[in-house]
């Protein structure tokens, strides 16, 4: 049978610009990947785009500025002027975000921000607004679905306001259990987790299809908030990333375990473990390895490992390579109780990606994380769920001296991720999904 070629519904993208940095973004580029660049519309806050938003997938941006943007008094005395309208994106290159922020961003994102999360006044003292510019650009557009990510009160609130505006399909795609991490008690007279669990249940509600994640965020979504979700993780490029694939699992003469990503909240604590259990090792079996961590700026406690060698971001492009000449790739999430509450039910984007290269993969983190449940289930990585140092360098060590277990870790890998994570296969079922909801017409399989 002739299949048919379907015609595209045109999406309208809130709260996440393409870009090749972060989850949401990675995996928006990556769903969006085979779209037609000209039926796909981005409406996103100011202070998420920046020098690697890319316009290889989209051409059309908004950017929600000081127009939309409104602060309460006496925040609105201090708020950077944001441009608000159409801009022109030229950015794609992931290697030109690694410019040092200035002390008033480091300020403002390490110490302003969090402390109004923790007193509940950011969580009000700002919301968006549909300016005549914005509702005459959307109308320009005249999109037939609505896709949309949030990662805080304020975006979803603006994901209402526009499904309300525009009264079309919206599918909601949640990447973080960031409601949940909301602090419970009463703040200047408010329950901020009560009324956020309210709001997002309401912007739920707004919506035809519910996206999570992982598997077990779209189970707990069901019994949480009564939707049914699909699960929609990043999907990848195969013939991409293959380009480094690793096919030989002799251990280098000096050993090489990366992590690549961010730093911070969740994560830190468990790379110094590994940096401990390095050194162990390496004076336990006569070895060298190193501990290579890829991250936007080397931390300052780094210093105090002589394992760790510190990598900054490299290009895109790079990255199949450096994960395939590495020995190990290593996957770690932290165990305190704050921590879980943020993760748990999140997928790492680099999941897929370093599935699919063939390099041994070591995880570490919490037994209830969707994250070990994912690999428990599909036998695709070493996995340690206890927050112990002796733990861990046993479990390394048994992955040191056998090379049939790293082939097998290593293979398993590559063959769930070509079943599951298949770029061409999900964004197929993606797009299906998407031209159902604009009752357009699906192509035959």
């Amino acid at each position: 049978m002739t299949r048919s070629i379907p015609v595209l519904p045109k999406v309208l993208i809130l709260n996440q610009p393409f870009n090749r940095q972060t989850g949401g973004g990675i995996t928006l580029t990556n769903l969006f990947s085979s779209w037609d660049k000209d039926k796909l519309a981005v409406v996103c806050p100011a202070y998420l785009i920046n020098k690697g938003t890319e316009s290889l997938s989209c051409r059309k941006y908004y950017q929600l500025g000081s127009k939309e943007h409104r602060w309460a008094f006496p925040f609105n005395l201090f708020e950077k002027t944001y441009y608000s309208g159409p801009i022109e994106v030229k950015g794609g290159t992931p290697s030109e975000t690694n410019k040092k922020p200035t002390l008033r961003k480091r300020f403002i994102k390490n110490h302003l921000n969090p402390f109004l999360d923790r007193i509940g006044l950011s969580h009000g003292i700002s919301h968006y607004a549909l300016s005549n510019e914005l509702k005459e650009w959307i109308s320009d557009f005249n999109p037939d679905v609505i896709y949309a990510q949030a990662q805080r009160r304020s975006n979803l609130l603006f994901c209402s306001l526009i499904q309300e505006h525009l009264e079309k399909p919206m599918v909601f795609h949640m990447m973080d259990d960031w409601v949940e991490w909301v602090p419970k008690g009463k703040y200047f007279g408010k329950d901020w987790y009560s009324q956020i669990n309210s709001d997002f249940k309401m912007m739920l509600g707004r919506c035809v299809l519910h996206l999570s994640i992982s598997d077990l965020m779209a189970a707990e979504y069901q019994r949480r908030y009564g939707y049914d979700f699909r699960a929609y993780h990043n999907p990848i490029n195969l013939e991409f990333w293959k380009k480094g694939q690793r096919s030989s699992y002799d251990l280098s003469a000096s050993p090489e375990i990366l992590y690549a990503g961010r730093l911070g909240l969740g994560i830190n604590d468990s790379l110094k473990l590994m940096a401990k259990a390095v050194e162990i090792l390496n004076n336990k079996l006569n070895l060298s390895i190193n501990f290579v961590i890829q991250s936007n700026q080397k931390e300052d406690w780094m210093n105090d490992f002589d394992v760790i060698k510190h990598r900054s971001f490299v290009a895109y492009d790079e990255l199949p390579v450096k994960f395939g000449e590495a020995d190990f790739l290593y996957l770690p999430y932290e165990f305190s109780a704050e921590a879980l509450k943020f993760f748990q039910l999140s997928m790492p984007t680099k999941a897929s990606e370093y599935m699919i290269c063939g390099t041994p993969i070591l995880i570490v983190a919490p037994a209830e994380t969707a994250l070990v449940q994912y690999a428990t289930k599909y036998c695709w990585a070493e996995i340690v769920t206890d927050n112990n140092l002796e733990v861990l360098v046993r479990s390394f060590e048994n992955l040191l001296l056998d090379k049939s277990r790293r082939q097998l870790i290593g293979q398993t890998a590559i063959s769930v991720a070509e079943r599951r994570h298949d770029g061409d296969k999900v964004r197929q079922e993606f797009m299906e999904e998407l031209t159902l909801l604009a009752g357009l017409e699906v192509p035959n399989k």
